[in-house]
């Protein structure tokens, strides 16, 4: 199975820097909007067979240009939700910013056990997330894009890669609207195909001057871009 990861548009928490990973969140900024519209574009008739979304409005709201085009709706699919924030939700602040990424950080690394503070720990996000993809993957579909988000991509893609895979490093930028590219199945496990970190319509549809933490995966850069 060709699979599509897709982190969402850029939302008004972005800008500002907050940990926005609770019910509804923040909605897509105007460029935002134009990212999910490029990425469609980019995306043109491109075999993609279905298209699912998390919870979040701003993944509804980036995936519907796309599902637009072919003319059906996306699907939402419990399990695919941001990592949980916790006690630093919507929190901006330095050590906020520090105290997600390094739990984040930690789970990339292998220490699944970490708890995010007031929140899962690795285990219990990929437990959910896995059970997401793999309910994806049981519908029988060639190809499907899934509108998720940016710490959840990075971290389920890192845990999930086969042993081998040519993978970037895992603090490699995942702008709003990157993509991630895979192939394979929970069975024979997922193979890289791309990882275009910049937004998908175009590089110069990024906003250098966001906040945005979960661009990144570097708990220090994160949070010096905070302080």
């Amino acid at each position: 199975m060709r699979l599509l990861l897709m982190r969402h548009g850029q939302t008004h928490a972005n800008v500002s820097g907050q940990l926005d990973t609770a019910h509804p969140g923040l909605d897509l900024t105007a460029l935002g909007q134009r990212q999910a519209t490029a990425a469609a574009q980019a995306l043109g008739e491109s075999s993609i067979e279905s298209i699912y979304v998390s919870s979040r409005v701003r993944t509804h709201q980036t995936a519907a240009p796309s599902a637009q085009v072919r003319r059906y709706a996306p699907t939402e699919m419990a399990g695919l939700e941001e990592i949980q924030a916790g006690d630093f939700e919507m929190l901006n602040d330095a050590e906020s910013i520090h105290g997600y990424i390094a739990t984040v950080t930690s789970w990339i690394s292998g220490d699944l056990a970490v708890r995010m503070p007031g929140g899962e720990t690795g285990h219990q996000f990929l437990e959910r997330y896995d059970a997401a993809i793999e309910r994806i993957v049981q519908a029988g579909h060639d190809a499907a894009m899934v509108v998720s988000h940016g710490a959840a991509i990075r971290t389920w893609t890192a845990a999930r890669m086969l042993a081998g895979s040519v993978i970037p490093n895992p603090t490699s930028p995942l702008h709003n609207t990157a993509l991630i590219v895979l192939e394979g199945d929970h069975r024979s496990g997922w193979r890289l195909e791309e990882w275009h970190g910049e937004p998908y319509g175009g590089a110069f549809l990024d906003d250098s001057s966001a906040l945005d933490p979960t661009a990144v995966a570097d708990a220090g850069q994160a949070a010096e871009q905070a302080d």
